[in-house]
């Protein structure tokens, strides 16, 4: 029994049919993980690749040397630091915190790179345009750079958001119950882990299946050409 649940394991489909509510409470914790990681990722990364095509050297430098510290440094150590280090400084967060903070951390150094492709790949033209018109800083990223590196960059986006829902297990290593966390108790508890990770691999088949087609759906709708930001 877990989490108020029995199951059944007088058949094998009657014991897969038993476990999936079970499976099914990891599935919203992989979910919620993923989703915040990856908003997480969103966001820093692009405050990294900005910085990092800073003109001034005392920036763009020390970005680049968090990025790639970031990047070559493996989610599983990035992991244990945030969730037995930080609470030694004072700076004690909740395990499923820790464990989106921990993905959103390891990937916006992939996604500052995507965004350093998207945003060089923006005509130089229409800067040099830009900055004839006297235009800021702001409005030059806002109005024209990023809205036109926004639509080329959402498959590589959609590559790492399909990855990062692949390393949503890494987490149940500090306590977060995903489903292959689940899945793993179950199987041990039973002595029968056929069912549950096969079960578990199948779950996880359809949802990144079904990520990469909201991905390729919104990249289709996206104009090629830019999208309005205001």
């Amino acid at each position: 029994m877990m989490y108020g649940f029995h199951w059944d394991t007088s058949t094998p489909w009657a014991f897969a049919l038993s476990i999936l509510p079970i499976l099914g409470i990891g599935l919203v914790v992989t979910i919620e993980a993923t989703i915040l990681g990856f908003v997480i990722s969103l966001i820093l990364g692009l405050g990294l690749a900005l910085l990092r095509r800073a003109r001034t050297r005392w920036i763009a430098w020390p970005s680049a040397v968090v990025i790639e510290f970031i990047r070559d440094t493996p989610l599983l150590v990035q992991l244990y630091f945030l969730y037995y280090v930080l609470p030694k400084y004072g700076i004690l967060l909740p395990a499923f915190l820790t464990g989106a903070l921990a993905l959103g951390i390891q990937y916006s150094a992939y996604m500052s790179e995507v965004y350093r492709a998207g945003l060089d790949a923006v005509p130089h033209g229409q800067i040099e345009a830009a900055t004839a018109l006297n235009l800021s800083p702001t409005r030059l990223y806002c109005d024209i750079i990023i809205p036109q590196a926004i639509p080329r960059i959402i498959p590589a986006m959609g590559n790492y958001l399909v990855s990062m829902i692949k390393d949503t297990p890494v987490l149940s290593v500090v306590t977060v119950l995903e489903m292959l966390g689940l899945a793993r108790i179950i199987g041990d508890r039973t002595f029968r882990y056929l069912i549950p990770l096969t079960l578990v691999g199948a779950i996880f088949l359809v949802l990144t299946m079904a990520a990469t087609a909201a991905i390729r759906r919104l990249e289709r709708a996206l104009p090629k050409t830019g999208i309005q930001m205001r």
